[in-house]
């Protein structure tokens, strides 16, 4: 198919011979065949509206405004890109943050360790009973690498704080205010918890903050901000807790019941934050969607204090391996419409971790399965924690990835969800290293044994989300379709332009007729696709 490059000024014109206006609209697309984000023919829209049309995008419903689109950084990612040249390292990040790449316009970091930690088990302060915080110190990221030796590490000196602060360094030499970062802990210093452990496998707890230390803890974070902003690095928001309804103790975690956690935001950490940091936004529970809603009623409507300092909810995706939970997106907006629901945390997990539920399934991928195999991330072959297991399993059936990431964001935003946070960013190429052996997938996964950088399929296509839709554009009403297998989500762009994204799940192509205002095409999508189309009106 020839390509097509278009101008904005090109956007609008007359149809020779037609004798009346034919909008044209940039394409891209992504396919099980091979497209990569590759610019299409334009897609020529008609005036006109149309009797019956499959799908509408209603320009007059405007709806929430869009947060950002982007992963995560975590000590894993940077471990993983201090095993590459300094050449190969920019590439990735330029291919992630870069305005010619993916643009993340979100970012999500660890504030301690978490189970993508080279080693795990370390916060900021582990002096006990350190109640003034005279020991925090961010020093554990600058020494991680020569606490044990690493021959393939390339540059000792490249860490997670290193990281961070280079990606905010590319945003602002593209002079790019849009960048959010969001930080969230796993766990509060050991010292701080009743059971004095960063994680307890045996009695399957994380233990909670002890309530002597939720003032200390609240300082911890204002320690943590000031010095990211002491390094020129300015945090767009936090969470109190990583997954406080735990994890089974199974890595750095702490348990925060919804009313301690309404608590601690109300009492302790928002009114810290509104004096030193009053741009900080302070989003609450941090974990499975169709849990939410008995976390939010704590925090918004059972403590006044907790809901004035409170931005929204941030959610993750572990319920499901193919709904987004929409009647509880829906109702947590009915109910707090002031409150935004920003998805902070989302996988692609037991990626062929020994002894998992369903591992059998992944027989030979360890070596030539999900890595550097598109097939693999566009067929139903991954499944996820709970696959073969008790619990809810018409929930958690065998997956897509792609198909997974792309519906669940395109039925996200249809159902009031301001962005998507991906997990790592880059992982090597058994999905860790993780210190308790959680393999899981990323955008990038890299074999630097071997020199191999992988961009995986769903980096092209969540590229799609990332690049069309940022922060204060608005998602606007998509009418329901009649296929099960397309899903549709649109966006009125600062410009005016709107932009549609499209996923067919089907292995076979897809064509529907597509209105939006006076306007109408038909859409032939190809089989196993993610497109996006970008119309100005």
């Amino acid at each position: 198919m020839k390509h097509i490059y278009l101008i904005p000024a090109l956007f609008l014109m007359i149809a020779a011979g037609c004798g009346h206006r034919v909008a044209t609209t940039e394409v891209r697309l992504t396919d099980e065949a091979g497209a990569k984000y590759a610019l299409q023919e334009p897609i020529q829209f008609k005036q006109g509206i149309l009797a019956e049309p499959d799908v509408v995008v209603n320009i007059n419903d405007e709806r929430q405004v869009i947060e950002g689109f982007g992963a995560s950084i975590t000590e894993s990612s940077a471990f993983v890109l201090a095993c590459l040249s300094p050449e190969d390292r920019a590439m990735v990040i330029r291919e992630l943050f870069g305005e010619q790449g993916s643009n993340f316009s979100a970012t999500r970091t660890v504030i301690g360790s978490s189970d993508f930690t080279v080693h795990g088990h370390y916060s900021y302060d582990d002096v006990p009973g350190d109640k003034s915080l005279s020991h925090f110190s961010l020093a554990v990221h600058q020494d991680g690498w020569k606490r044990a030796a690493y021959p393939q590490i390339k540059d000792e000196e490249f860490d997670m704080y290193q990281f961070i602060c280079e990606v905010a360094a590319l945003k602002a030499e593209q002079n790019d205010p849009t960048w959010r970062l969001v930080g969230s802990p796993w766990t509060a210093p050991a010292w701080m918890k009743d059971n004095g452990l960063f994680f307890d496998k045996v009695h399957r707890r994380g233990g909670a903050l002890l309530p002597e230390y939720y003032d200390t803890f609240a300082q911890y974070f204002e320690k943590y901000l000031q010095a990211y902003r002491d390094a020129g690095v300015e945090f767009y928001g936090i969470t109190p807790e990583n997954e406080p309804m735990g994890n089974d103790g199974s890595w750095e975690s702490m348990d925060f019941s919804p009313k301690d956690e309404a608590t601690f935001i109300g009492q302790y950490l928002g009114p810290r934050l509104a004096q030193n940091f009053p741009d900080v936004r302070i989003y609450c529970f941090d974990q499975n969607t169709f849990e939410a809603d008995r976390y939010t009623a704590a925090v918004y409507d059972n403590d006044s204090l907790a809901r004035r300092y409170t931005a929204g909810t941030a959610i993750h995706w572990y319920g499901s391996t193919f709904s987004c939970f929409p009647e509880v997106l829906d109702s947590l907006h009915a109910l707090y419409p002031d409150k935004t629901l920003w998805h902070t945390e989302g996988c692609i997990d037991n990626l062929g971790r020994p002894g998992w539920p369903g591992v059998s399934d992944y027989e030979g991928y360890q070596e030539s399965g999900w890595f550097n195999n598109d097939a693999f991330w566009w067929g139903k072959n991954a499944t996820d924690w709970a696959y073969s297991t008790p619990w809810w399993p018409e929930l958690h059936p065998k997956y897509s990835p792609v198909h997974r990431y792309a519906q669940y964001i395109i039925d996200g935003v249809n159902h009031w969800m301001t962005g998507y946070i991906d997990w790592n960013c880059v992982l090597d190429s058994i999905g860790g290293p993780t210190h308790v052996n959680n393999c899981c997938g990323a955008q990038v996964m890299v074999d630097y044994e071997n020199g191999i950088i992988y961009f995986t399929p769903y980096h092209y296509a969540f590229r799609h989300f990332s690049r069309s839709m940022r922060p204060g554009d608005v998602a606007l009403g998509v009418s329901e379709t009649k296929n099960e297998d397309l899903h549709v989500c649109a966006v009125k762009k600062a410009d005016g332009a709107i932009a549609v994204n499209m996923l067919n799940k089907a292995d076979k192509p897809c064509s529907f007729t597509l209105q939006i205002a006076d306007y109408n095409a038909t859409i032939n999508l190809p089989a196993n696709c993610v497109e996006t189309i970008e119309i100005a009106l």
